[in-house]
């Protein structure tokens, strides 16, 4: 019996209707697609499968997705992760990238989009830059988001490193801004 030669791709993402189509819309274009809906998940489907390709959501429940890139490029370090979001900035494409990532992409995005981008070898910043000056409140998350990475998803650093109550920055990890 012969391995399979589809390609392995990990799609790491919390909404689990989106998770569930994407990863069949993938597996019918000739990956052997898994899903993940939370970075346990996510961090053990790594270790079994060695994906070639993963995609990635930003925000995972609150949480930078972005933590989530060493410890899964330390178990497949060839992988080419995309990190797929629905809150682009270049400030978070450009985070992504010094971590490890070899793509960044804004949702909405069809599944053609996310293969060229899987497979694109230079990063395209186009789809980063909104075509709107972002709100203060979308600053605020975005700003929220960058130190929260910094401190490898630690709520309590983070809210020391902004100045900010635990709680306060808690609640607002817990309303992410509107798309706009």
């Amino acid at each position: 019996m012969t391995a399979d030669p589809r390609p392995s791709l990990l799609v790491i993402d919390d909404d689990f209707a989106f998770n569930r189509v994407l990863v069949g819309a993938l597996d019918q274009r000739g990956f052997d697609a898994y899903g993940a809906t939370d970075p346990e998940a996510a961090i053990e489907l790594a270790r079994d499968h060695a994906p070639e390709f993963i995609v990635l959501d930003l925000n995972l429940a609150g949480e930078s997705g972005l933590r989530l890139i060493r410890p899964l490029l330390e178990m497949s370090p060839d992988a080419r992760i995309l990190v797929l979001t629905g809150y682009a900035s270049i400030a978070t494409a450009v985070d992504a990238v010094k971590l490890g990532a070899t793509q960044y992409l804004a949702k909405p995005a069809d599944v053609d989009a996310i293969i060229r981008a899987l497979h694109a070898e230079d990063v395209v910043f186009a789809d980063a830059a909104p075509e709107a000056p972002m709100s203060v409140d979308r600053l605020e998350w975005e700003h929220i988001q960058r130190v929260l990475a910094e401190h490898e998803g630690n709520i309590s650093a983070t809210a020391r490193a902004l100045k900010m109550h635990r709680r306060t920055l808690q609640r607002k990890l817990g309303r992410p801004p509107t798309a706009a």
